[in-house]
């Protein structure tokens, strides 16, 4: 199953292997930035958040600028600066002493981060054909996950509070880690430039700008299905989830170590079976799958909230199990999501197209956790659960409606495709 989801071209293996390696690196930081800001570096606990929103707010707000200087430059020309600026504000976290030093470090590194995923999701599929993009979708998330558990594990054992040096060291890995792909990528000339011929070939070229992209009246049913699932999904897992599992289901934060540690597993085992079973199927129905999978996910924990205070192994089992089902949702809607953005999108876009596919992630991050708060503090968290369910089979709806806004081929279906494309014979 490995060797069927690898892409056929080498460059695209080398673009995967420089995801894996910069994933390593980001798993080492990922789940300590709050604790280094706060207890080792001695912001407050608001300050230290205003940082991170800050750096969310600045990489949303760029993010369109990125898509834009990739349609105009090629992917290219803007994610290797990226990489190296992404590399050298990472690496300065290991000097931040101060709220004034954290902003502009984090300032720097939002710079960076504003258009890698956009630019590099537009590499991979220009090296890539749509009968194979969502295996390599799907494999590279896959990567990303393996990575960042090879971290998180690393970093587990190396840091210490006590010890700030400890913190320097890891922040330093990681900036290494950004330029392991940013070689790569200079390895391989030919790769990442601008794609222009099919946008001329076609007659729909750049014009517009986003205006064009968003007059594609499939591509703004697909965004509204991304930001209403991504809303009561993903944006949930920082705040929501952890919230609901220790305050409501009142598990140990060493239970949702465990269930988060429970998600990435999930991921890299099942991801390479996802994409075999996803092949050939509808994507629309697949993406309304997704939608159920997270929706029972959120069940799940609800159940856990109501066993849990008086059955701690209960409930215990049932935040582990809402993060697995959760990841076992991941591994359809990773490669998916990608695949029908680009099959919707033209060359001369495509840069755009990403761009605001990856914004979707940027906008439920910024209204998930503000509102995930309140909703749990009502009727001992169960508004929370409705409403994210609700939410979930909501954008399942939507991913149904979009399937008859689709051509079979953009669907994923090419036995449809064939069928529509074959002539019917003449009548005698």
């Amino acid at each position: 199953m490995l060797h069927r989801a690898l892409p056929r071209r080498p460059e695209a293996r080398r673009i995967l292997l420089g995801t894996l390696l910069s994933a390593v690196g980001r798993g080492l930081t990922l789940p300590f930035l709050f604790i280094y800001f706060t207890d080792v570096r001695g912001l407050t606990d608001a300050r230290a958040g205003l940082v991170i929103g800050w750096y969310g707010a600045v990489t949303l707000a760029l993010s369109p600028l990125g898509g834009t200087l990739i349609d105009r430059f090629g992917a290219r020309r803007v994610v290797l600066p990226c990489l190296v600026i992404e590399a050298i504000g990472t690496g300065s976290l290991a000097l931040v002493d101060s709220t004034a030093s954290a902003f502009a470090v984090m300032t720097l590194v939002a710079v960076g981060s504003s258009a890698i995923w956009s630019g590099q999701t537009t590499i991979l599929a220009s090296l890539t054909d749509d009968g194979e993009r969502q295996r390599v979708f799907g494999l590279n998330f896959a990567l990303l996950n393996l990575g960042i558990g090879i971290g998180g594990l690393t970093s587990g054992a190396i840091v210490d509070t006590a010890r700030p040096a400890t913190f320097q060291l890891i922040y330093v890995l990681d900036a290494i880690s950004y330029l392991m792909p940013a070689l790569i990528l200079l390895s391989l000339p030919a790769v990442g430039h601008r794609l222009a011929g099919a946008g001329r070939a076609t007659g729909r070229g750049s014009a517009g700008g986003y205006l064009a992209v968003l007059r594609d009246r499939p591509f703004r049913r697909l965004v509204i299905f991304g930001l209403v699932l991504t809303t009561c999904g993903y944006a949930q897992i920082e705040v929501g989830f952890t919230a609901y599992a220790v305050r409501v289901a009142e598990v140990t934060p060493r239970i949702v170590a465990w269930a988060l540690a429970g998600n990435t597993v999930m991921i890299v085992l099942a991801q390479l079976v996802v994409l075999r079973r996803l092949e050939g199927r509808s994507r629309t129905g697949s993406l309304a799958v997704v939608g159920a999978v997270f929706a029972s996910a959120w069940l799940v924990l609800g159940a856990a909230g109501l066993v849990g205070p008086g059955h701690a192994l209960l409930g215990a089992l049932g935040v582990v199990a809402c993060a697995a089902i959760f990841g076992f949702g991941e591994t359809m809607l990773s490669p998916v999501l990608p695949a029908l953005t680009n099959a919707l999108a033209t060359d001369e876009l495509r840069g755009r197209y990403n761009a605001i596919s990856s914004m979707i992630f940027g906008v439920s991050g910024v209204i998930g956790p503000v509102t995930a708060g309140p909703l749990i503090g009502m009727a001992d968290g169960r508004v929370w659960v409705v409403c994210v369910v609700g939410g979930c089979l909501t954008a399942s709806v939507v991913a149904l409606s979009l399937r008859r806004l689709l051509t079979p081929l953009q669907d994923g279906r090419p036995a449809a495709a064939s069928r529509v494309a074959e002539p019917v014979p003449a009548a005698a």
